[in-house]
């Protein structure tokens, strides 16, 4: 058994902790099967699988014409498609050609071999639901990173672990010190996630996190609300996914000052822990200076959670908005306080080298606040801030939140003032233009994913940087109802299951070839497990700012599956978040919907 196999199956525990099944583990070595090495350099395709409906391709790299292919059921041994490989319009970012083989039309239940006419073979499923279990497993995650409280065994399997950071001794660090609360006056902040490899929790990324969560289930409530990821919540009144929302919005809550409405940038240990798990690691942590960036997040967040969690618990939806009201004004009167850890390092003791997540424009995050502040009291000083702001599409990111309240106002658009139509289509068409432009970018690209089509999309996190043209696909095929963008959308997890340079799965645990080595505390510290399932890594990034080993400097390929390299191979919240929704919604379209849009036969 491949080792890639071992982790899959071990992946199955969890999968049967959530009632689930994963996709079967493809073997090395069976029926005119070439070598796994040779195959995963020949054929590029998602390696879990394919809905029924959907779009399916597979990238094929050869110097010279493979011609032909064939599709063979696994269970019949018979050929079910012949089809003729079709010349990429453009070679790979490395120089390679590539061949399409395009077996769309597969819509069988089965279990499948792609052949080519020279020798390389690649199996795939056919299935409903396929899936299920990575979408449970993208929010399960969200769980493993927990902190304050132990991960049992019933509800974690092999992955269970004592509890760390309780986060009720906190040091108010010298920068964040204030007549309410001077330096090292102790108080308490628990719950909450890790932010990524690190046992650190950043107000700012832990923003952009909660809020692509609580949008992926405004999108699709009725399928959260079937959804259960066996987590000590589950079974209450809420949906799972805020369930988990809400144990990071407790941590949010103790972020903010109760004195003045302002909030810490962040909760950390001066420098990194080691490679530890986290009850071992023990450092002094603190609450850093307070900061404009992260107390509109906040405020952008709260409102929305005011929203979203109104239905099942109106009392304390009344509390968010009143912090995320409280934060708004502390920013009005404080609109440029930006977090400088270099300059603060020089006035303040002791010195903080974690994540910085440093941001000096503060245009975004005062828009996206202002925008489910509106929504969430209609009052008119935001939306004269919404419509004087202009709407040209910008991908979202950390640094970059604006579009995360666009979203939300066109989703909310019956909440519009009457006389907002003008403005209205205006930020539409700018969404459907931008998708429309990627989309066509990403078609004539060699992999036939948005992310493929320019090399500056390959930055630290560019598996994030996908996921998240995947949410803007979705939202053109919400608004439009043109398959095309949901097509486009399901090519990108294509691309994130192994339609892509370096043959990988970047999904811990989901595929025949995945990360093993994460650059991940909770995986380094157990290396006799395989790392915990349904992570994506940060992904491809030229820049390789670890100086680790890497095979390739090509910004496609620029990726090494080993536990240095926190530049490609890192785990973060604010990554899973967008492959959470991407994942999840594909798979609520496909419950939702009985009758599909017409199968998409890839062109160049």
């Amino acid at each position: 058994m491949t080792a890639t196999c071992r982790v899959k199956n071990l992946a199955t525990s969890l999968a049967a902790l959530m009632g689930l099944a994963l996709a079967s583990c493809t073997m090395a070595n069976e029926q005119k099967e070439s070598s796994p090495a040779e195959a995963s350099t020949s054929i590029r395709m998602n390696q879990l699988g394919f809905p029924p409906t959907s779009s399916k391709l597979a990238v094929v790299l050869a110097n010279k014409n493979p011609d032909g292919f064939v599709v063979r059921d696994m269970s019949s041994n018979e050929v079910v498609l012949r089809g003729v490989l079709q010349p990429s319009s453009e070679k790979t970012l490395g120089g390679l050609p590539a061949w399409h083989a395009d077996f769309s039309s597969i819509q069988m239940p089965g279990q499948y071999a792609l052949e080519t006419s020279t020798g390389y073979r690649q199996q795939f499923t056919v299935a409903d639901g396929i899936y299920e279990t990575l979408a449970s497993a993208s929010l399960k995650a969200f769980y493993f990173q927990r902190a304050s409280m132990p991960i049992e065994e019933k509800y974690a399997g092999i992955w269970a672990r004592p509890a760390g950071h309780a986060d009720d001794k906190i040091l108010i660090h010298t920068s964040a010190a204030s007549p309410e609360r001077p330096a090292d006056t102790l108080v308490t902040a628990p719950k909450g996630w890790y932010d990524a490899g690190d046992y650190n929790k950043y107000v700012v990324n832990s923003g952009i996190t909660t809020g692509t969560l609580m949008s992926a289930y405004e999108r699709y409530p009725e399928y959260f609300l079937l959804q259960s990821l066996n987590i000590p919540e589950s079974g209450d009144d809420l949906p799972d996914v805020l369930n988990e929302v809400r144990y990071n919005l407790d941590w949010l809550a103790h972020m903010q000052d109760p004195h003045d409405g302002g909030v810490y940038h962040k909760l950390t240990s001066a420098d990194f822990e080691g490679m530890l798990a986290p009850d071992k690691a023990i450092k002094t942590r603190y609450m850093v200076q307070k900061g404009t960036a992260a107390t509109l997040d906040f405020a952008a967040v709260m409102a929305q959670a005011a929203r979203v969690f109104a239905p099942f618990d109106p009392q304390q939806a009344t509390g968010y908005l009143k912090a995320a009201e409280s934060a708004w004004q502390w920013a009005e009167e404080n609109p440029s306080l930006a977090y400088r850890q270099d300059q603060l390092n020089k006035q303040y003791d002791p010195d903080i080298v974690t994540g910085a997540y440093g941001d000096e424009h503060f245009a975004d995050e005062r828009f996206w606040a202002a925008a489910e502040l509106f929504i969430a009291t209609g009052k008119p000083q935001y939306w004269s801030l919404i419509h004087a702001t202009p709407s040209e599409f910008t991908l979202p990111s950390w640094a970059d939140v604006r579009w995360l309240g666009y979203y939300s106002l066109l989703l909310n658009k019956d909440k519009l003032p009457a006389e907002s139509e003008a403005w209205h289509n205006r930020v539409t068409n700018h969404l459907l233009q931008a998708a429309l432009d990627l989309h066509r970018a990403g078609s004539s690209s060699a992999y036939r994913v948005p992310i493929a089509s320019d090399t500056r999309h390959y930055v630290w996190g560019s598996n994030a940087v996908a996921a998240n043209q995947g949410i803007l696909m979705l939202e053109a095929f919400r608004i439009s109802g043109d398959p095309i963008f949901l097509h486009s959308a399901e090519d990108t997890l294509d691309y994130i299951l192994g339609r892509n340079a370096t043959g990988y799965s970047y999904v811990t645990g989901f595929g025949t070839r995945t990360p093993l080595h994460p650059h991940h505390r909770l995986a380094a510290a157990r290396p006799d497990l395989p790392p915990l399932p349904g992570f994506i890594v940060g992904g491809p990034n030229p820049s390789q700012q670890d100086d680790c080993d890497y095979s390739s400097v090509v910004a496609d390929a620029s990726y090494t599956d080993h536990v240095c390299s926190y530049a490609s191979n890192e785990i973060a919240i604010n990554w899973n978040a967008p492959f959470a929704y991407l994942v999840n919604a594909l798979q609520a379209e496909e419950n939702r919907s009985t009758d599909r849009p017409q199968i998409h036969q890839h062109t160049d």
